[in-house]
Parts: structure tokens; C-alpha cells; sequence
């Protein structure tokens, strides 16, 4: 800071009028009294500096509160500063001081012995007068022994004639001890009152201007004042943090320094408004830091008085921090736990309440946690959700063991899974003993169960499950047991074997492949579905899986698209619907409605953007990747898939890693990254999702990566091994995994063509798939490619063209396109065939498809398997027709098929002078002499570049 103090020029001539009084014998005495860190002892100093320049002698002492009860303390040092200017002086004084001391400890009233010394002492201070002015000073004085505190007053009261000036610092408010000997000091006629204030704003802009330019001073003083409050310590210690006027570490310490430099109270009421907060009144702090309202109410005054506290509340963050940070953790959750208690019996909002118990860190009594409950679904609206799950798991550590512990626990299972279900994972163990023992209650059974499906606990909640239902008296409802036992089932098929003994007991009405039916009648989810509210988790639970059984096992496509909008439509996005939204979502897109599984998913994702949900928005965004994929976008859906992996950890994923996964490695496989797609099946997957139908995609996502890669029979053994699954599970649905179709293409490619041919026509004789669907389309290309007859060929790939065309599978249709051309081929019309393989190229080239660009390209391979990549990153179109801008380009195609300038120029919407300029250059360009030459040329050429 400065060596200049600023607004202190009033006080510093007052002490120096009152010192020259002193230097012609007339003894002064003066108290600076001021806020703490107001700069009493800065004053002090500077004025003691002067006093010594005039030529007195100054003997400096201060108090201090751990001396408070030393006797003598002050005066001792007093006297110590005299002993180098007069040793008889100085020995004359300790000798006294030393008897009275000994008197002191043997008297019962120590103090009457001291105050007889208190002459002979005043007397031999006042011997130094003789020759020189004395100038005593002492700070903090309210600090001093009482004995000392005598020894001043009695020298007050004889330095009137003599050359001596007393300058004592002391603090507004004083203790009651202490307000004697100030009323006797302010007694004595030759006594002043200096008072120091904080800095104005202009003080404090005068203090900034020796540090600062002109215009940055202009700039921060005014906020730098607001922040300091002009407390010249902590000014100094903003100037130190640097110039940004942001308070630092240096600022943080000079608070605390200014707490601990006051009574202990103030201390104590910082800490108690930096927990209850700003605007709370005296009588609420003297609640919780345990002191009557008025110490309280002078306390506060202190605060404010010395720039801390302003209106009740702290200048700056910053300051609130350091005395939290600084405070013992005991006494701090001490204080918390009395703020809720004081803020609960005041009827404030259970938010409120709850912050002071989650800050306390200590479980909390019996009363605290409906409160607990309460503050946590309100942190939840609020988008709180870090607070509302340090509010759960609070109310769970603090509540016995019991149906109300396992409810918390259950939500907050269900809580801590939208942000991170491997942390849930860690709950999930006491959750299934729980469900076993029949301490949940009905509406968390579906929860616990999905929650155990999702992380590839199965086993685990089935033998739940079945204990319960084997009961002698069950403790759930038969209609919560039907539902969890559906979604079990649905989830993981396996399962139905564990559930069919007990079916012959009970006598449950079961489908033929042993799961509940959600449909049926008077089956006891469809029960639970008929009386259940229209939120129900447990109603929609039911739905989904009704949704994905109809369209995989019932192969109801209208009904499956019904019953899952049904459940978008009626069901809000939360903790205990997130998992059949997503599941009806790929009903929609089983069912080959993309374009509505598109539309809800998005709607969805955007209810997802304003809330942390990382679970929420990974299991969407994996549906959204699968959509692209299906629609034949393949960048799209690896990078939706790797954005929905990031989301969450791997671990998290549970059985669900199935589908990023699966969409990874047959994105990298159809865009020719091999290598990335053999490394995406290193992954490390749980065991039990080959128990789930999400299984089955990886497994056809893996035979597809060794298909690709020359591992024919390792891609034979997994398509083989999805349909033994789908049939055993009587899901043997084409829209699921076409698995006799991709059984038959790796026939195909290890060359045994009635093999394939037999997979297929097993495919065409079992299911066709939906009429214009991407699996209608797919069998006709494998029809095709395995019947030996080219004019059936033609019939089926034209067929599959035209439904793939109006479709939205385009990396099917670039398939389709490439197979008719080379069919076209084959019959000698080479001029449709190119036509052909341009347009498959440029849809391939659209979907991301590098293998497929590189078959379709001149010299490419033509087999039914797709021609591994040939080094390059993608396939350039040859270099010959680069010369040809597109105009030019679109001109020769037309001019090559045989139509005339005026038709070229009306096509294009150009004059007919435009289109001979255009030919004059492609006939210069191609080397060509007349039109008719065009056509070998281009198809020389394969004009990939021009479309």
C-alpha cells in the first residue's frame, strides 16, 4: 500500500497539536478509536515516526488478548523501551514491579497491592520528562492487564504540567471491563477523542491512483470500494491479489484477519451468517451460534463497521468463502444442522432446509428426512440434480433398515442412473435383497427389476421375482409381480425357463414361449394396465414390452406401431419411463416407421437438452444412431453412436452396450475401416447381454465385421447362432436380424450358392418382410443373386430397386442399383448399365460407402461380395473428366443420350448458342470429332464426376 495515508491528514494534526502542547509542558493525552483494521496502528506509527523526528522520546507497548490477565504486561514493556535511555529509571521501576508481583501471587487480592506501586511508578516515568518530551504509545489498549490499565490512568491524571503525551488505540465497542477505565480516561481535561472511519470512495480512489492509471483508477474504484468497503487492510490485500479488483487468496486471509483481530464474537456471527445466509436477522444468528441476541446484535455492528458485512450480508463471495473454508468442519456442521433445525421450525421451504443437512455431512434425525425427500423432487424441477441426490442418499444413510429405507433406496437408485448407472450399480445388490424380501413397495418393483435388467443382473431379479411369487404370502400386488416378470421376460427371454414351474403351480396364463401375456385379458399386467394411473411406470412398462413382443413375436406391424406412440404419446420423459420411451422407439423402428421413430426420438433428445441426464441422452442418442444407420447415413450414425457412448462410461452401459456397439462396427465395416471394427470387437461386453434381444445386433454387427474381413465360417457360426437364439425365443423376425439372408451371403462368399440359395428361399417362404420395407428389398437382392436364370434376376432386382427407391435405406438402394446395372451388363445394354452404376456410385458415395464407390468404379470388382478398399481414402472419379466443368458435363451426358441443343437447351434452361459453346469445348476436351462418338467416350470414362 502506500506510504501516504489518505483521509487521516485531520487526525495526524491533531496529534500533532496535542504533541506540541506536551513539548511546552502541558501533558496530553489522546484516543484513536476506530473499527478493526481501520488503520489505528498505520496512524500510530506514522505519527510516532514524526514524534521521534521532532526529537521525543517514545516508548511504545500494545495489547493483547492472550496477555489480557499478565500482570503489568503493557506497563513492563513500557518500561523496557525506556531502559536503554535511563537504566536507574528502568531498574528503579522493575524492582517495584518485581515486589508487587511476588506481593500479588501471595494476596488474595492481588490488585490493591499493584495499585500501591502506582505513584512511585508515575513518578519515575515522569523523571524522563525532565530533559526531553515522552511520547507513550500503546495499541490496542483495550486489550491490556488491569493493572497496567491503573498505571495509565494515574499518569494521565499528573501530566498536566508535565512534558509527556499519551497515545492510546482503542476499539468502538468496548467490553464492560473495559468501559471503566475509558469513562475515567475521557474524565480527565487533557484527554482527546480521535476517531478514524473507514475510507470514502474518494479515499479510496486516492489509494488506487499510486498503483493504477488515471483511467483504470475511474474504472475500478467504485467497485473496489463496494468490495472493500474501505477497510484499508483489506485494500491492500485486493491491491496485492493484482489489479482486476477480483479478490484472491491475499483478500480471503485479510478477512479472516480482520475476524480474529476483533472479539471473538464477531468470528463467531461471520460464521453464522456465512451458513444462514444473507438478511438474516439477530435473533436467527443468536439461534444457531448459541449467544443472546445483543452480543449478537453488537457483533453484527462490528462487522459492519469495519467493512465486512454490509446490509447484513457479505461485500463479495470471496469473503464468504475463506471464513467457511476456514472454519473447524465440526463446528460448521454444527451450525448447519442448527440453521435446518431453526429454518425447519420457522416453516421455510424444504430446499432451504436441505441445503444445511447436506452441508452438515451427518446423518440426520428422524424428522429430516420428508424433508430430505421433499427438497430432493423440488432440487429435481429445479434441475438440481447433483442436491437432490446428495438429499437421497443422505435420507437413505440416516434412515433404519425397513420398507422406507428400501423405497429411498429406490429412488435413489433410480436418480443416480440418469446421470451414471455404474454408480447406481454399487445400490443395486441391497436393492435385489430388498425386492426378494419384500420390502419395496409396489410401485418400485418394475424400477428395482429394470434397473437390474439394465445392468445384466437378470439372474438375479428373475430368483427375486420367483421367490415372491412362490411365497406363501407374496408382499407385492400380483399385477406388479406380472408387470416386472413381462419386462424380465421381453428383456431377456432365457428367463421364461426359470418361471416355468412355478406357472404349473399357479396356474399363469403364459404365451407359448413362457412369458406373461401383456395383452391378454385378464392376466394380471393387463390388469395392473386397466387400473393404473395414466403415468403409471408400471402401465408403461407394460405397453412397451406389449409393443416389441407384438411386432417381434405376433409380427402385428399396425397394432406395434399403435401400442409404442401410444406410450410416446402418453408418457412424459423421466426417471421411471426413459426405459420403455426408448423401447417403444425401436418398435417403431422394427416396424420400419423410421420417419416416426425419427420424429419422436428428436422431440424426445430436446426434452433431454435442458436437463443432466447423461444416461437419458446416451440410450436416445444410440436409438438415433440407429436410425441413421438404417436410413443408410453411415457417418452420421458412427458419429451419433460414439457421441452416445461418450455420454457415459462403458461401464454403464450394461446390456445396452450391445447397440453403439453393434452400429460401430457395421458403420466402420460398410465404410471400409476394418481395422477399427476388429478393434471394436476387443470391447469387453457383459455376458449376459447374448441373453438379451439387443444381443442379437452385436452378434450380426460381429458375423458382418468377419464377413467382411475373410473369416466366412466365423460369419456363418453368428448368423447361425442369432437364428437358433430368435427361434428358441420365437422372435425370429427379419426386421430384428435378417439372419437367414446374412447366412446366405456368407454361403455365398465361401461359394456354395445353393447353400445361400436355400437360406434365402427359407426367408421368402417364411417371411417376405413389410411390403416396401428395407427387408423386402434385401431379400430380392440375395433372390437375385442366388438364382441362375438373368431374366429372374432382372425381374427381382428391378422389383427391389423400385421399392428400395421409394424407401429409406439408401446404402440398400445403392446395392440394388449396382446389382440391376451389372445385370444390365450382362444382357449387352451397356448404355443403362452405366446409367446404373452411376447413380449406385453417387448414392453409395452419399451414404459413406468407400467399398462400395470402389466396386462401382471401372476395374472395380463385380462378385457379389463387396472389393476391400484399395488404399486410397476414398474413390476419386477418373482424372480425364476433372477437364470437364459440371456445366459441361450435364451437357455431354444429355448430348450422349441422343437429345438435341434445343432439347439440351431447355432441359438445362440455357440458349441454344450455349449448349453448341458448351460441345464445341467437350468435343476439344474428350478428343472427340462428331456427337455420335460421345457415348463410347463417356462410357471409356465412366463420368462419375457429372450426374
Amino acid at each position: 500500500m502506500s506510504a501516504r495515508l489518505f483521509e487521516r491528514g485531520k487526525q495526524l494534526d491533531t496529534l500533532s497539536e496535542l504533541l506540541g502542547s506536551a513539548m511546552r509542558g502541558r501533558g496530553r493525552v489522546a484516543v484513536i478509536n476506530g473499527a478493526v483494521a481501520s488503520g489505528k496502528t498505520s496512524l500510530l506509527e506514522r505519527f510516532t515516526d514524526e514524534a521521534i523526528s521532532a526529537g521525543a522520546l517514545v516508548l511504545e507497548a500494545s495489547g493483547s488478548r492472550s496477555e489480557r490477565f499478565l500482570p503489568f504486561g503493557i506497563l513492563r514493556r513500557i518500561l523496557d523501551s525506556a531502559g536503554h535511555h535511563s537504566p536507574e529509571v528502568h531498574a528503579y521501576a522493575t524492582e517495584l514491579l518485581d515486589a508487587a508481583s511476588e506481593e500479588t501471587a501471595q494476596a488474595a487480592d492481588g490488585t490493591e497491592a499493584g495499585m500501591r506501586i502506582m505513584p512511585h511508578l508515575s513518578t519515575a516515568v515522569l523523571r524522563l520528562a525532565r530533559n526531553r518530551t515522552v511520547v507513550i504509545a500503546v495499541d490496542d489498549v483495550h486489550h491490556g492487564d488491569e493493572l497496567s490499565l491503573h498505571f495509565l490512568l494515574c499518569l494521565a491524571r499528573r501530566v498536566r504540567q508535565a512534558r509527556v503525551l499519551i497515545v492510546l488505540t482503542e476499539a468502538v465497542r468496548l467490553r464492560p471491563a473495559q468501559l471503566a477505565f475509558h469513562a475515567e480516561l475521557q474524565r480527565q481535561p487533557n484527554c482527546t477523542s480521535v476517531r478514524l472511519r473507514l475510507l470514502t470512495p474518494e479515499g479510496t480512489a486516492g489509494v488506487l491512483g499510486d498503483h493504477l492509471p488515471e483511467a483504470a483508477v475511474g474504472r475500478l474504484a467504485p467497485e473496489i470500494h463496494r468490495t472493500t468497503g474501505g477497510n484499508p487492510l483489506l485494500l491492500k490485500a485486493l491491491l496485492e491479489d493484482g489489479t482486476s479488483a477480483a479478490p484472491g487468496e491475499t483478500f480471503q486471509q485479510a478477512v479472516l484477519n480482520c475476524l480474529h483481530r476483533g472479539d471473538p464474537e464477531m468470528l463467531t456471527a461471520a460464521r453464522g451468517v456465512a451458513v444462514l445466509g444473507d438478511g438474516c436477522s439477530a435473533v436467527q444468528l443468536s439461534h444457531i451460534v448459541d449467544l443472546h441476541v445483543k452480543p449478537t446484535e453488537q457483533a453484527l455492528q462490528d462487522l459492519e463497521r469495519c467493512g465486512v458485512l454490509h446490509k447484513g450480508a457479505f461485500r463479495t463471495p470471496a469473503a464468504r468463502e475463506a471464513v467457511l473454508d476456514a472454519a473447524p468442519p465440526a463446528a460448521l456442521s454444527a451450525l448447519h444442522l442448527r440453521a435446518a433445525k431453526l429454518l425447519h421450525h420457522e416453516g421455510a421451504a424444504s430446499l432451504d432446509v436441505a441445503r444445511h443437512l447436506v452441508a452438515a455431512r451427518k446423518n440426520v434425525e428422524e424428522w429430516a428426512i420428508p424433508v430430505l425427500k421433499e427438497a430432493a423432487e423440488y432440487a429435481l424441477v429445479d434441475d438440481e440434480d447433483e442436491l437432490a441426490q446428495q438429499c437421497w442418499e443422505l435420507a437413505v444413510a440416516s434412515c433404519p433398515e425397513g420398507p422406507q429405507r428400501a423405497a429411498l433406496k429406490s429412488r435413489l437408485v433410480s436418480l443416480v442412473w440418469r446421470s451414471s448407472p455404474a454408480a447406481a450399480e454399487s445400490h443395486l445388490r441391497q436393492l435385489c435383497r430388498e425386492l426378494a424380501a419384500g420390502r419395496l413397495a409396489d410401485r418400485d418393483v418394475i424400477q428395482a427389476v429394470s434397473a437390474l435388467v439394465w445392468m445384466g443382473q437378470t439372474e438375479g431379479a428373475g430368483e427375486a421375482l420367483r421367490h415372491q411369487m412362490t411365497a406363501a404370502a407374496p408382499a407385492y400386488a400380483q399385477a406388479s409381480i406380472a408387470t416386472a416378470r413381462t419386462w424380465l421376460t421381453t428383456i431377456s427371454p432365457p428367463l421364461t425357463a426359470l418361471f416355468a414351474d412355478t406357472d404349473a403351480e399357479t396356474g399363469t396364463d403364459t404365451d407359448p414361449s413362457g412369458s406373461v401375456r401383456p395383452g391378454g385379458a385378464h392376466t394380471p399386467a393387463a390388469v395392473a394396465a386397466a387400473m393404473a394411473p395414466y403415468d403409471s411406470a408400471d402401465c408403461a412398462y407394460v405397453q412397451a414390452a406389449g409393443a416389441v413382443l407384438t411386432t417381434l413375436r405376433e409380427r402385428r406391424t399396425d397394432a406395434a406401431v399403435a401400442e409404442a406412440t401410444q406410450v410416446l404419446q402418453r408418457y412424459h420423459l423421466g426417471d421411471r419411463t426413459i426405459q420403455p420411451l426408448v423401447f417403444a422407439l425401436l418398435t417403431l423402428i422394427y416396424t420400419g416407421r423410421l420417419d416416426l421413430a425419427l420424429a419422436w426420438c428428436e422431440r424426445l433428445l430436446g426434452e433431454c437438452s435442458a436437463r443432466n441426464a447423461p444416461a437419458w441422452h446416451a440410450a436416445l442418442g444410440v436409438v438415433r444412431a440407429e436410425i441413421a444407420l438404417r436410413r443408410g447415413d453411415l457417418p452420421g450414425a458412427a458419429a451419433q453412436a460414439r457421441q452416445a457412448l461418450s455420454r457415459i462410461c462403458t461401464q454403464s452401459w450394461g446390456v445396452g452396450i450391445a447397440l453403439p456397439l453393434a452400429i460401430l462396427i457395421e458403420t466402420e465395416v460398410q465404410m471400409g475401416n476394418h481395422e477399427e471394427a476388429m478393434n471394436l470387437l476387443e470391447q469387453p461386453v457383459p455376458e449376459a447381454m447374448f441373453s438379451t434381444f439387443l444381443g442379437l445386433q452385436y452378434l450380426r454387427a460381429r458375423g458382418r465385421c468377419h464377413l467382411a474381413t475373410g473369416r466366412y465360417h466365423a460369419a456363418l457360426r453368428d448368423f447361425l447362432t442369432c437364428g437358433e437364439l430368435m427361434q428358441a425365443w420365437d422372435m425370429d423376425a427379419v426386421e430384428l436380424v435378417p439372419w437367414r439372408l446374412d447366412a446366405a451371403e456368407a454361403w455365398l462368399a465361401l461359394g456354395n450358392t445353393g447353400r445361400a440359395r436355400e437360406y434365402a428361399e427359407q426367408q421368402n417362404q417364411r417371411d417376405t418382410g413389410l411390403e416396401g420395407s428395407r427387408s423386402r428389398g434385401a431379400l430380392l437382392l440375395m433372390l437375385a443373386r442366388t438364382g441362375g436364370d438373368l431374366t429372374y434376376r432382372l425381374k427381382r432386382l428391378t422389383e427391389a430397386v423400385d421399392i428400395l427407391e421409394v424407401g429409406e435405406d439408401r446404402l440398400q438402394f445403392a446395392v440394388a442399383l449396382g446389382e440391376l446395372g451389372r445385370a444390365y451388363r450382362a444382357l449387352g445394354d451397356f448404355n443403362r448399365a452405366r446409367i446404373l452404376v452411376r447413380k449406385a456410385w453417387h448414392v453409395a458415395k452419399s451414404c459413406g460407402a468407400e467399398p462400395l464407390c470402389v466396386q462401382f468404379m471401372p476395374g472395380g470388382q463385380a462378385g457379389p461380395e463387396p472389393a476391400e478398399a484399395t488404399g486410397r481414402e476414398t474413390a476419386e472419379p477418373p482424372k480425364e473428366t476433372e477437364v470437364l466443368s459440371e456445366a459441361e458435363a450435364r451437357v455431354a451426358l444429355l448430348a450422349a443420350r441422343g437429345h438435341t441443343n434445343r432439347e439440351i437447351a431447355t432441359k438445362l434452361y440455357v440458349t441454344v448458342s450455349t449448349v453448341e459453346q458448351h460441345l464445341t469445348r467437350i468435343y476439344r476436351k474428350l478428343q472427340v470429332k462428331r456427337r455420335r462418338d460421345l457415348p463410347a467416350r463417356l462410357s471409356d470414362l465412366s463420368l462419375t464426376g457429372a450426374a
